[in-house]
């Protein structure tokens, strides 16, 4: 269900609309302290940010003409779900000079199956752009 969301009035969307913001486990933000970090009852992961968070995030940042910010913040909504240790090896291929032009083709082809298709859109330019300035690992 979509949410009611006015960029111009609702952010910080923590102090104006706590309400939307919970943690990939569904506690309210509210829960998120130190007492109860401190206390245990907080899992590493209600620390992390969640897609529809970072999703309302790029909605308030385009409304306010930050259109990269928003590019990036929903980039990030859509590898919040992509398990941590694929993550790391994306980007490690993503060095220079670390992968071939089909490797990060196939890390393109993995974060389409994931959802993650803007981001697999990034890599295949960055594999072209790799390509062309010579600084993929296949030439």
């Amino acid at each position: 269900m979509p949410v009611e969301l006015d960029p111009a009035t609702d952010y910080p969307l923590g102090t104006r609309r706590p309400e939307l913001v919970r943690t990939p486990s569904g506690l309210p933000l509210d829960a998120v302290t130190l007492d109860a970090a401190r206390s245990g009852a907080l899992a590493a992961d209600d620390v992390r940010a969640t897609a529809e968070t970072l999703a309302l995030q790029a909605e308030v940042a385009r409304a306010a003409g930050r259109a990269q910010l928003a590019d990036g913040l929903e980039r990030a909504a859509e590898l919040a779900d992509v398990p941590d240790e694929e993550l790391l090896e994306i980007y490690t291929a993503l060095r220079p000079g670390r992968s071939t032009r089909g490797e990060l083709e196939g890390c393109a082809r993995r974060l389409d199956e994931l959802g993650a298709t803007r981001t697999a859109a990034f890599v295949r330019e960055a594999a072209a752009v790799y390509a062309d300035r010579g600084l993929a690992a296949d030439g």
